[in-house]
């Protein structure tokens, strides 16, 4: 039971870490051209963070990103200790890019943590080639596709979006239309938050979801028996933590997103924020958990292609992909080792 509530607890300060992590996607664009001051910016966002949570509960009527998340591993394999594992490496690996200031997917470190330590704890008892299977290769894979799949998808909608509103725009009075689109960019950060606070908060009430069934089976308190039976108080939690971690900000990912890749202005901004949304809300009804730092990125580096494809910083993109891939298995690797040290004193 203790160790139960301890993941929660964990679970919901890696909730909280992700919040002021990936504030920089909401806010960034906003911040850099002025049209909120960085304390505004991060009360907007969590504000929409947190609305997010009635959408998902009383529109979408219900949490299937946290459903996929759950079934990262297969119900057999999976134990509090190697939930406990993988949260921690999560904490670990959040913290550290942030403090390097690179914008990495706190989805997939989440995941890949997880995945990482039902491996070493099924190897150490059945070997390593039976350790691959107790995760779900078929979720691993559509998730790990989203990395590349994600920005692209942004980027596209970026580019035609700019090109549209270009069109629709092109006699309009250029004053005017920067004012109107400082206004718009409002909305669509608004939008863009919304899409952070259904996608990301989702992951931890799947990681949640799975240490209850699984205290189920041990027959523990507070279990549950599928995700379905998730008390409603998980997601009012976790939806809660990121927006307190949103407010907190996180200044130094922010310079990253809306400085370096690409001079970003209101237009920009907009167009920006407006395909990132988009490509949330996709990939919420597929069900699938993206990483919003990847989709924010993609529609910043189109919109900034429609200027001109040296307009974009292609040296600090390839450096973000690179941070990008090596998440899963860097997170994994970092939670088999963390599940040694757990296996030892628990």
């Amino acid at each position: 039971m203790t160790l139960l509530i301890s993941i929660i607890v964990l679970a919901l300060i890696f909730d909280y870490i992700n919040g002021f992590h990936d504030a920089a996607n909401s806010i960034a664009t906003i911040v850099s051209t002025k049209v909120l001051t960085p304390f505004q910016a991060v009360i907007w966002a969590a504000f929409f963070n947190f609305v997010a949570f009635f959408i998902a509960k009383h529109i979408i009527g219900g949490f299937g990103i946290a459903d996929t998340v759950a079934k990262t591993v297969y119900p057999d394999f999976i134990t509090l200790e190697v939930i406990l594992a993988g949260i921690i490496a999560a904490i670990v690996w959040n913290l550290l890019t942030w403090w390097l200031g690179i914008p990495s997917s706190s989805s997939h470190t989440l995941i890949g943590g997880f995945a990482g330590a039902a491996i070493m704890a099924t190897s150490m008892n059945h070997g390593f080639v039976q350790g691959l299977h107790a995760i779900q290769g078929a979720v691993i894979l559509k998730v790990a596709a989203f990395i590349f799949l994600a920005p692209l998808i942004g980027m596209l909608m970026a580019y035609l979006l700019s090109v549209t509103v270009l069109y629709i725009c092109r006699k309009a009075n250029p004053h005017k239309a920067e004012k109107w689109f400082k206004h718009l960019q409002l909305l669509s950060s608004a939008l863009f938050s919304i899409g952070h606070g259904l996608n990301d908060s989702q992951k931890v009430m799947g990681i949640i979801a799975a240490a209850m069934i699984a205290a189920h089976t041990k027959g523990l308190g507070m279990g549950i028996h599928s995700i379905g039976d998730l008390p409603d108080w998980v997601a009012f939690a976790c939806f809660t933590m990121i927006s307190l971690g949103t407010m907190s900000g996180g200044w130094k990912i922010v310079k990253t997103m809306g400085t370096r890749i690409t001079k970003v202005t209101p237009f920009e901004g907009m167009v920006a924020e407006t395909a990132g949304a988009l490509t949330l809300y996709l990939t919420e009804y597929l069900k699938i958990p993206v990483s919003t730092t990847h989709t924010i990125t993609g529609a910043i580096i189109g919109v900034g292609a429609t200027k001109r494809l040296s307009a974009v910083r292609w040296g600090v993109t390839r450096s973000l992909l690179v941070a990008w891939i090596l998440t899963i298995p860097v997170s994994a690797l970092l939670a088999a080792g963390i599940y040694l040290m757990v296996n030892f004193f628990v």
